[in-house]
């Protein structure tokens, strides 16, 4: 097993899945893919005045908060952490992701609804659980 893949939307259900990965790659000597994957919505705001474009720079932020926020606190020192945040369907980014990386084995939790943006729930993880064609763990 070289490359586990850990989706994440900051919630504690998502640390819990990056601690079991960690556990795993020492233990295989894998290297570990934090996985945030934004929704990607035509509108971020709208009101009467009319909407707002989400910018990407909006977009990476939001991303890099979730990363930051599913790793403190958790030591991840002797596992090679690959961070990687996208833009789409939660579910269908992540199973891309399993094809494109060739990942071993997905390591998520059983639903989300982050603090920072609730971009994976526990619908992700059963669309994933099924279309996936390698292992996939579901953390609590």
């Amino acid at each position: 097993m070289k490359k586990i893949l850990v989706a994440t939307d900051a919630s504690e259900y998502s640390r819990q899945a990056l601690i079991t990965a960690l556990v795993l790659a020492r233990k295989f000597q894998s290297e570990v893919e934090l996985l945030f994957v934004m929704y990607k919505p035509l509108i971020y705001e709208a009101g009467q005045l009319g909407g707002e474009v989400i910018p990407p720079f909006r977009t990476e932020k939001d991303g890099e908060l979730a990363i930051q926020a599913t790793l403190k606190g958790i030591d991840v020192t002797d596992v090679t952490i690959i961070k990687k945040i996208v833009q789409g369907k939660p579910a269908n980014m992540i199973l891309r992701e399993i094809e494109n990386e060739k990942i071993d084995l997905v390591v998520m939790g059983s639903h989300g609804y982050g603090a920072i943006s609730g971009a994976i729930l526990g619908s992700v993880s059963q669309r994933v659980l099924h279309g996936a064609k390698c292992s996939v763990l579901i953390a609590r």
